[in-house]
């Protein structure tokens, strides 16, 4: 019975959450709207944007693995502040970027703190954490993200519509990111123990090869993303004619996170891992696909509900299975490596968006995204939960 009095909102935990919502909010605030930037700026065509994009995402993608060593390693919170401060700076870039191979080298230079910083936070916040109320207070933590990437969007075109200048959005960046930055640097960490006979190097240091399986599963749901975000508001500007309804299409999707966090937190609470992954890859495929079948501006927004309800459920289940299945010294790994499943599958939906965008049409590339979320539903269904099930640590 003293287990479940433990406080799960401590001070610190809600400076994690806070910290990493100001991180995600500075840069998603940019990603809707970039497409258009660099048409407008520089005249780029849409493969030459989605190359651009992606930059970002192969950074990331490649210094995530060492990130999650690096923070099991060495002093969590002087990794975390080094990260974030790095992160808050390169915005400044973009103010400079005069031309658009300048603009590709700061984006791409920016995902490797954006990486890093991201694995950091999200394994101060599990430290942070009682260990009678993980399962829950990771399902919470992650609605910071995933709010901020979906109300971000929102703010970020709304600002645009009112100033028609990106040079604002660029400062307004930088700054919420410098206050993010500032937050994160009074959280206090518990003192971790020193882990006797641990490996000096092996694989489980770069990536939870004991989640292998799992990590195919977010790879797939995470291409859906990548194209979805990215080329949301030129598609629907473009096709649909709705000049400023796209920020109304991701505070849909901001209220199906939200929604389904906060109803999704209880039976994570239970334990109810897999349950929650498979009603939140279902819903989103249901939603991916009416996205796809484009009968009107209503499925547009419906989709939009949809797709935020199913990634509400799924992903926090999925990170609670992650940590499941690692060693409590690999928590930093097990971190590291969703979101590197993340990355790459981002990174490949951004570029294969853009290509499919300008040769085959956007009709192709969304139902790309239908058929890549569905097959990802049915790999856990079939496979992965079974996989899971065999894998996870009750000691953890």
């Amino acid at each position: 019975m003293e287990e479940k009095l433990e406080r799960l909102w401590n001070r610190e935990y809600c400076k994690a959450m806070v910290g990493n919502f100001m991180l995600f909010f500075s840069f998603y605030l940019l990603t809707p709207l970039l497409p258009i930037y660099l048409d407008s700026q520089f005249e780029a065509d849409k493969d030459m944007i989605g190359l651009v994009l992606s930059g970002y995402v192969v950074a990331a993608l490649i210094v995530r693995p060492f990130s999650g060593f690096i923070v099991d390693s060495f002093d969590r919170k002087k990794v975390l502040m080094l990260c974030f401060f790095t992160f808050f700076i390169c915005f400044t870039g973009y103010i400079g970027a005069g031309t658009l191979l300048m603009f590709a080298i700061v984006r791409t230079i920016h995902g490797l703190p954006f990486g890093a910083a991201t694995v950091a936070n999200s394994t101060v916040a599990i430290d942070v954490l009682p260990s009678s109320r993980r399962n829950e207070g990771i399902g919470y933590y992650g609605l910071s993200n995933n709010l901020a990437m979906a109300i971000a969007p929102s703010a970020g075109i709304w600002i645009y519509g009112v100033t028609d200048d990106f040079t604002t959005l660029f400062w307004i960046s930088l700054a919420v990111a410098f206050a993010g930055f500032y937050c994160t640097t009074s959280i206090r960490l518990p003192r971790r123990e020193r882990v006797e006979g641990k490996p000096h190097l092996s694989m489980d240091h770069f990536f939870l090869t004991s989640a292998w399986l799992m990590a195919v599963n977010i790879f797939l749901f995470s291409i859906c993303w990548g194209v979805m975000s990215n080329y949301v508001a030129i598609y629907g500007k473009e096709m649909l004619g709705i000049t400023d309804g796209t920020g109304l299409f991701f505070a849909l999707l901001s209220t199906g996170l939200f929604c389904s966090r906060l109803y999704g937190a209880r039976s994570l609470r239970k334990g109810r891992l897999t349950g929650n992954a498979l009603e939140g890859a279902f819903i989103s495929a249901v939603g991916y696909t009416l996205f796809a079948l484009a009968p009107g501006a209503w499925a547009f927004y419906v989709a939009a509900l949809l797709i935020g309800l199913g990634n509400g459920r799924m992903y926090p289940a999925f990170l609670n299975m992650f940590i499941s299945v690692a060693r409590h010294d690999q928590r930093g790994t097990a971190n590291s490596s969703i979101l590197t499943s993340w990355d790459l599958g981002m990174g490949i939906g951004i570029l294969t968006g853009g290509v499919l965008v300008e040769y085959a049409g956007y009709s192709t590339a969304f139902w790309f995204t239908a058929a890549s979320q569905t097959s990802g539903a049915l790999l856990l269904l079939f496979f992965t939960r079974h996989f899971f099930e065999r894998r996870k640590r009750k000691e953890n």
